[in-house]
């Protein structure tokens, strides 16, 4: 531990922002940690410097629906769509605590403006410790030939009890774009994951099915099992939509 690299902010995000923006132009590779929430009060903050090609990172925690019982104050739904849209930035989210710290030491090493969203709930490791994970590309810790389900952060263990479900009935998944798709986030429709990947779809010669579950209705204070399933993005709705595409494409 190095306590003496740690400056505390408190509730004053815009100086967070300001001082990793000073600090990497004396060297160094800051990071800037906040609720994701936040860091939106800083946005025009992390828009300017993205002008002077500013190299840092940020980490957003408490993002989504997730958070469960802190209310849609503190939840952030938008902070993807906003640090996407930053020129040169690269944002990163990650789905377990190993996959989480690999990515973290691969941002230091990364030019430009780097987010990480991370979760709070307490959700099962998935990766090993010492898998390897590259800023880039997917993962596909499951794999068959029906319907693919695309996911990130907290909705990946969602889709992951979804296969499970599809599985005992004989419907595969895979992370492939050949095949019919539902995307799930835990974020607004808008600027997000669904998306990114229609926008990865667009000069596709025959796009596929697709099914975009997202957050689309203002959220309120619950547990959040409750508050992913009101959402539509828990494992449960996720199964209905690729059993939805699955039987279209018989039917077809």
């Amino acid at each position: 531990a190095v306590p003496e690299r740690y400056f505390e902010m408190y509730i004053a995000e815009e100086q967070l922002v300001a001082t990793a923006v000073g600090m990497q132009v004396t060297g160094w590779r800051p990071f800037a940690s906040t609720f994701a929430a936040f860091i939106t009060r800083a946005y025009d903050f992390v828009r300017m410097s993205a002008i002077s090609r500013a190299n840092y990172c940020l980490s957003g925690s408490h993002a989504g629906v997730s958070i469960g019982e802190d209310g849609p104050s503190q939840m952030a739904l938008e902070d993807i769509a906003a640090l996407r849209a930053v020129h040169g930035s690269t944002v990163l989210h990650p789905c377990d605590a190993n996959q989480t710290a690999k990515l973290v030491a691969k941002m230091a090493d990364r030019d430009g403006i780097v987010y990480v969203r991370t979760l709070r709930p307490n959700t099962p490791v998935i990766y090993d410790a010492d898998d390897e994970f590259e800023i880039g590309g997917s993962r596909t810790p499951r794999e068959g030939d029906d319907v693919a389900l695309i996911a990130a952060g907290v909705t990946v263990h969602e889709a992951l009890k979804a296969a499970e479900a599809l599985a005992a009935e004989g419907v595969e998944t895979i992370r492939s774009l050949a095949m019919p798709i539902v995307t799930v986030e835990d974020h607004w429709a808008e600027g997000g994951l669904g998306e990114a990947v229609l926008a990865a779809l667009a000069d596709a010669e025959e796009r596929p099915r697709l099914e975009l579950l997202a957050v689309r209705e203002m959220p309120h204070s619950g547990k959040p099992a409750e508050l992913l399933a009101e959402a539509g993005i828990d494992a449960e709705h996720i199964a209905d939509a690729a059993r939805r595409l699955v039987g279209a494409a018989v039917s077809a």
